[in-house]
């Protein structure tokens, strides 16, 4: 499957391909190339997703960068653990609900454009943030643009119910996802892991 949002690059590289073709069919290659980027970068694989209410399931597909431990004063209110995953232009860049849950805080902040692996980029670039409550625990997820990243897509709105591994939205190319959760989560991912969205387990609540 390929998102919807593809659609004016395809119609501009097919568009060029055909000009191309008419004019400097040596150059054809070129948008060619480009537009199977565009259906590769899209691209919405189907993901098995197995429903638990103690698993927190990775956002987004993409590599470990760092975790730490903060203070979250607005929605979680209190000490909390945040793993920020890096996504490359190769990986998949849907992001998908970590629990099933209302959403029950949003919040849009337009910003610069540094790179997503950069540690300070969450507080300075274009960002979108997601609050996700049930009757367990409150999870937070900000989509985060980077440098090449102009366009972030957020498919819901407050007060909708996700599912656990339920598609919410994507960032267009390079980006960042970070996912904040309560600090008595028991983690299950390291710095440099790979992960992937609906997937790999991020944190297992306790049962106490």
């Amino acid at each position: 499957m390929i998102a919807k949002e593809s659609i004016p690059y395809v119609l501009i590289f097919s568009a060029l391909i055909l000009v191309f073709y008419v004019l400097w069919p040596v150059l054809t290659v070129l948008p060619a190339i480009l537009l199977v980027f565009i259906l590769f970068f899209f691209r919405n694989p189907p993901r098995q997703v197995t429903p638990d209410d103690t698993h927190i399931l990775s956002p987004a597909d993409g590599t470990v960068q760092y975790i730490e431990e903060i203070d979250e004063p607005g929605f979680i209110k209190g000490r909390a653990i945040k793993i920020s995953i890096f996504l490359s232009i190769f990986n998949v860049h849907f992001n998908r609900s970590p629990v099933s849950g209302e959403i029950t805080y949003t919040e849009y902040r337009p910003g610069k454009y540094l790179p997503a692996f950069k540690s300070h980029a969450s507080e300075l670039n274009e960002r979108n943030t997601l609050g996700i409550e049930n009757s367990r625990l409150k999870v937070l997820v900000h989509q985060i643009t980077g440098f090449v990243a102009r366009r972030i897509v957020f498919y819901n709105r407050k007060g909708d119910f996700l599912h656990q591994g339920q598609i919410f939205g994507l960032i267009k190319f390079g980006s960042c996802t970070e996912i904040i959760v309560p600090a008595g989560v028991e983690l299950r991912v390291q710095t440099g892991q790979k992960v992937q969205a609906g997937i790999t387990v991020i944190g297992v609540l306790n049962n106490d």
